[in-house]
């Protein structure tokens, strides 16, 4: 049960920016310019940090939300991206995104958790500046969102088919304007 009151039927933090409108529009152009906007990361790369943050923090609206849409940019199954989550280093994905999760991970420690060895793995690895960049931006407003979410009770349908389900639609609506109601 939420610790305020929010809309009806309206679970994580869509509930949250209807209820906060003027604090939503900020925050949905940051995740539309983190997630979908100009970058060398694919933006199921970049779904995929965010899902992985909010799996560290274990917030499960949010790694489930962002989870249905990075399988839709994937094309992957419940499956995979829940063994990615587990094991990063053990999955079949480039060595420069397992860099930039391991970056992630430790952002979401603490932001001084992230070491020079990381940053120089990630460099060997081919990850750019702005990569480097996003990824602890990804990670950090990921960490805000989690507990954002988490911090007022907001409550998350338990079925995770309603995110795989609602991830396509999610991937092509974007961020920035959104009908909330769905």
């Amino acid at each position: 049960m939420p610790h305020i009151h929010l809309p009806e039927n309206l679970p994580g933090i869509r509930g949250l920016m209807a209820f906060r409108p003027d604090t939503a529009q900020p925050l949905n152009e940051l995740a539309e310019i983190l997630l979908r906007g100009e970058n060398t990361l694919t933006r199921g790369e970049r779904e995929l940090i965010a899902t992985y943050v909010s799996h560290l923090n274990d917030c499960f609206f949010c790694q489930n939300a962002h989870g249905g849409i990075a399988q839709h940019y994937l094309q992957c199954d419940l499956s995979y991206l829940d063994a990615l989550k587990a094991d990063p280093e053990a999955m079949p994905i480039s060595d420069k995104l397992k860099a930039l999760l391991a970056i992630a991970a430790s952002v979401q420690r603490g932001g001084k958790y992230v070491t020079p060895a990381q940053i120089d793995r990630a460099r060997n690895l081919g990850a750019t500046d702005l990569e480097i960049h996003d990824t602890v931006m990804i990670a950090a407003f990921f960490c805000f969102c989690n507990r954002y979410v988490d911090g007022l009770g907001t409550e998350a349908p338990a079925n995770r088919q309603f995110y795989i389900d609602r991830g396509p639609m999610r991937a092509e609506e974007g961020y920035a304007h959104f009908d909330l109601r769905k």
